[in-house]
């Protein structure tokens, strides 16, 4: 039963319950109650956009450690207009001509491993600022030597991705990517779109960090470049240029300061109570379920938040993971698991955007699915050939 005040059913719009976590596809996150209301109250009145970029820069500082900050569009524009603000430092007829980089340093390296998707290639992200992407390594293997001789005159950057994309082995440390890059005089941007930590990556010598307003931080959809003075101007002065189709407005960028500064005073042991509360209701509701094994696992790239792993055996269970994935998505409510590696028959619950008691819609339709399947006469067992096919024909859908 939908809440009287639910604006999906007022627009048509399903009632989706999301498990899948931070997720751009879903809206990204629940946005907190003092963005909403700093959001609402900005929209109808007038400001001078430097003077907000001006207190936002003060208030990402002082939460990052960083020199500057300001806000754009997304992780993405962020990317563009790190990779930009390296190539033409505070030059605005450089600025002016981009993308086209004649004369300037227009190199970026990254290692194979970190060239994913987040919903559109990271490299074309890179490749939006006029810049030429060069891998390093393989995907699987990269050392510091193969980035130090990736890197030439024409070098302006290295950017480093932090995601659960990224291929989790084989791969430079961070510390070693930094200390690498430095030496050859060569400034470091990192991806952090998805990370609760504000202060590490620059502390531990990023010139540029990029994390997502919208995500964890729960502000609208946004972006932070924090780092070193000279370059976050030089990203803030692109908005003259290949940035203003990447800007972000006024509702944006309050909303923003406000979700920062809410983070100050955020219940992170409480939340972490509640998710551990969900995660435990799950577990149990699995508890000696035939051919199904659950467990809490930690996020692969360190923030402090755990999942549940379903490892579903089909067998025995007589589904498939994306099979009960898409009978999940289907179904009334609709719930979207986290099903990045359901190929491999297992998926993963997060708890992180849940509304009060939505866990136990999820562990009730859990159960009914995977009792439907015990009972049901043929197991249910798709080819998962045909669902990447149909998921992937799914695409070009829209608007119809």
């Amino acid at each position: 039963m939908l809440p009287n005040d639910d604006i999906r059913a007022r627009l048509g719009l399903r009632p989706v319950i999301n498990v899948s976590g931070t997720m751009t596809s879903l809206g990204a996150s629940i946005v907190v109650p003092q963005a909403i209301e700093t959001v609402a109250s900005v929209l109808g009145q007038w400001t001078e956009m430097s003077d907000l970029q001006r207190m936002a820069s003060r208030t990402i500082a002082r939460l990052t450690g960083s020199e500057a900050g300001c806000v754009t569009a997304s992780c993405s524009a962020g990317i563009t207009l790190a990779v930009a603000a390296a190539m033409t430092g505070s030059d605005l007829a450089a600025i002016e001509r981009l993308p086209d980089t004649t004369g300037l340093r227009n190199e970026v390296v990254v290692q194979a491993g970190h060239l994913v998707s987040y919903g559109a290639p990271i490299d074309q992200a890179i490749r939006l600022s006029g810049a030429k992407v060069v891998p390093v390594g393989q995907a699987t293997s990269a050392y510091a030597y193969q980035l130090a001789g990736a890197i030439t005159e024409n070098t302006a950057a290295a950017v480093y991705v932090v995601s659960h994309h990224v291929v989790e082995y084989g791969q430079i440390p961070l510390a070693n990517f930094i200390a690498t890059a430095h030496a050859k005089g060569v400034p470091v941007i990192v991806d952090a779109a998805s990370e609760y930590d504000l202060t590490g990556f620059l502390a531990a010598g990023a010139d540029v960090v990029l994390y997502s307003g919208h995500k964890f931080l729960g502000g609208p959809t946004s972006a932070i470049i924090a780092g070193s003075r000279a370059l976050v101007r030089a990203a803030y002065l692109q908005n003259l240029g290949i940035g203003r189709g990447m800007k972000v407005g006024k509702e944006g960028i309050a909303g923003v300061i406000a979700a920062l500064e809410a983070w100050e005073n955020r219940d992170h042991a409480g939340i972490r109570a509640r998710e551990r509360k969900a995660l435990d209701l799950w577990a149990k509701t699995l508890e000696g379920r035939p051919g199904i094994a659950a467990r809490i696992t930690p996020d692969p790239t360190g923030n402090p938040l755990d999942r549940l792993r379903i490892d579903i055996d089909p067998n025995i269970a007589r589904i498939t993971a994306w099979d009960l994935a898409d009978r999940l998505a289907a179904g009334d409510p609709p719930i979207i698991v986290r099903d990045h590696e359901a190929e491999h028959n297992y998926l993963f619950l997060d708890p992180c955007n849940l509304h009060p008691d939505e866990e136990a819609v999820v562990a009730r339709r859990i159960a009914e699915e995977l009792d439907h399947a015990a009972a049901a006469p043929e197991p249910l067992v798709s080819s998962f050939a045909e669902r990447a096919m149909r998921l992937e024909a799914g695409l070009l859908n829209w608007p119809d």
